[in-house]
């Protein structure tokens, strides 16, 4: 059984003023498409190098409070032998771990998809915290079209997934982060989108008060309130901002301490303005900041190339994204940082 005050460290080392979480927990697939861009092969020895890269950045502790690993991660180490979890918490970086297993089609809903993985959960948190896993995140996803998707079932199936992750996690003494995305894909409104983030907040956090999870233990990795991709015009980042704080004030209780946002296929320039834009907003109930993935690590990756002779220009890119998220997580960024020198 965990106790209180252990989740409450966990949370008071994430959520720091400036602060946000690299999401690297890509799994098998995903990386091997990010790598394909930069035509590496996603070997066990090429991911673990490029993981070893983004935990052993200097000073990225500054900026990064914590971040998400995959599993293969938590067994990995870096050329000296020093277990990647390991490396990261001699950063100042708390290790986390996703620990759902992916989405299938939710039956007789077509278009609606649910995330397996609560089989056998409890012990794998076990293991994961005694390889150094702190916290934990479990992602769901909702389709969107103008008027049948997400399903009222997959909107419920999810969020009832979503907070016996959390239950089990916090039993177990493992803050859980929990993700529910409202997917970009497509070319629905912004009004479409909040619509659709209300009801999956609304009812997320009702499953969670029936688990009886605490509010003050977990984190919440919300999409933010955008129209879909293939929408024109896109929104500006005030109208995003002014949308999500909308929906965030009707459906996300004051108790949560954090709200980390995912990128959600945004592009890293476009991330940054709008969740500055957030923060410019004033004061909100909690601690608005990032858990982005390929929003952080693209130009990174990009000026890697798989090479080691390009890992401290690599580390620099990385840097600078953190660098300006943490300004964002302030609403103290401006598109003339994208330029300045450091």
């Amino acid at each position: 059984m965990s106790t209180p005050d252990e989740l409450q460290a966990t949370i008071g080392a994430i959520v720091q003023k400036g602060k946000g979480i690299l999401a690297a927990d890509e799994s098998g697939p995903t990386i091997a498409r990010r790598f394909k861009t930069i035509a590496v092969d996603s070997t066990e020895d090429n991911r673990r190098a490029y993981r070893s890269l983004l935990l052993s950045t200097p000073d990225l502790c500054r900026y990064i409070s914590g971040v998400i690993l995959y599993e293969e991660t938590l067994t990995q180490s870096t050329d000296d032998g020093e277990p990647l979890p390991q490396l990261a918490a001699r950063q100042g970086i708390v290790p986390g771990i996703k620990v759902d297993a992916g989405k299938i089609p939710l039956a007789l809903a077509p278009g609606d998809e649910i995330t397996q993985g609560l089989d056998g959960l409890a012990e794998r948190l076990k293991g994961y915290k005694q390889q150094g896993a702190r916290f934990a995140k479990w992602r769901a996803v909702y389709n969107v079209s103008d008027t049948t998707l997400p399903s009222r079932a997959a909107i419920e199936a999810n969020a009832e997934a979503l907070a016996r992750y959390a239950a089990v996690s916090q039993d177990q003494g493992v803050v859980p982060i929990v993700e529910p995305e409202v997917l970009i894909d497509g070319d629905h409104t912004l009004a479409r989108c909040a619509e659709v983030t209300q009801a999956v907040l609304h009812e997320v956090f009702r499953a969670l008060a029936r688990h009886r999870v605490a509010f003050e233990h977990m984190l919440l990795k919300p999409s933010m309130v955008v129209p879909g991709k293939a929408h024109a015009p896109q929104a500006t980042p005030e109208e995003v901002a002014s949308e999500t704080i909308r929906v965030l004030r009707r459906a996300v209780p004051a108790a949560v301490p954090g709200i980390n946002f995912l990128s959600g296929g945004q592009s890293p320039v476009e991330a940054t303005a709008n969740l500055d834009a957030l923060n410019r907003r004033g004061p909100q109930p909690w601690h608005l900041s990032f858990s982005y993935g390929r929003a952080l690590q693209e130009p990174a990756l990009q000026a890697w190339q798989g090479r080691p002779a390009n890992v401290l220009q690599a580390q620099e890119a990385l840097l600078k994204r953190a660098r300006l998220n943490g300004a964002a997580s302030v609403g103290a960024y401006s598109a003339d940082m994208e330029n300045a020198s450091y």
